[in-house]
């Protein structure tokens, strides 16, 4: 993973035209998202893909917090999360050191790595979008990364981020980042924000990996 150091990052929304600024300590984050080669050992299933190293999809919030748990027991490493049984209520400890998703934050000042734009690069030559996808994914890596060596953080695949989009008008829908192989050119940039329900699995929607250094 990239040790990413601290700073701070300006968010923004434009659908209620809000800006804030947000502090985002030093932490670790996976290089590329999780590959369905990976999503699949971890769970123990046999993969039928034929295409392993590109991200995994179709995977909700909720699977994503679930495999963050069960690869941080395979790592020895502390869970970060505490789910509820009916999956309704999840708690994060903010003490641990396992895996978990990234905050937007986070998310958003990792992608754009010390540049300014709306992205850290030509788009062409960093995502995979609806214009030069062919209309799939791709395995990860194959894009130039970011100036801190983070691939894909534009198109490929959304990415779910741990916060809530908001609460009192969306209740419990949550955050994803980032852009895909099927959006446009215009969806593709460090802050362009969606949402979903953490329920839902989409077939353009993954996720990476993050660490807190405690």
């Amino acid at each position: 993973m990239v040790k990413i150091a601290a700073g701070e990052v300006e968010l923004r929304d434009d659908r209620i035209k809000k800006r804030w600024t947000a502090e985002v300590n030093t932490f670790m984050l996976a290089p590329v998202p999780v590959t369905k080669a990976l999503y699949d050992s971890i769970l123990a299933q046999q993969s039928t893909n034929d295409h392993p190293q590109e991200p995994v999809v179709n995977v909700s919030w909720l699977d994503a917090i679930t495999f963050c748990n069960l690869l941080s027991q395979r790592s020895g490493l502390e869970t970060c999360y505490s789910v509820s049984d009916d999956g309704e209520s999840v708690v994060w400890d903010l003490g641990t050191n396992g895996y978990r998703l990234p905050t937007e934050a986070e998310w958003q000042y990792a992608c754009k790595a010390g540049t300014t734009g709306y992205r850290y690069g030509e788009l062409d030559e960093i995502a995979w979008f609806d214009e030069n996808s062919e209309s799939t994914a791709h395995e990860v890596g194959q894009k130039q990364p970011n100036a801190w060596g983070l691939y894909d953080m534009l198109g490929n695949v959304w990415e779910w981020c741990w916060d809530l989009y908001d609460v009192n008008v969306y209740g419990s829908y949550r955050v994803f980042r980032g852009g895909s192989w099927a959006e446009e050119a215009r969806g593709c940039g460090a802050t362009c924000r969606r949402r979903s329900h953490p329920t839902f699995r989409i077939d353009d929607l993954g996720f990476r990996l993050a660490r807190s250094l405690v």
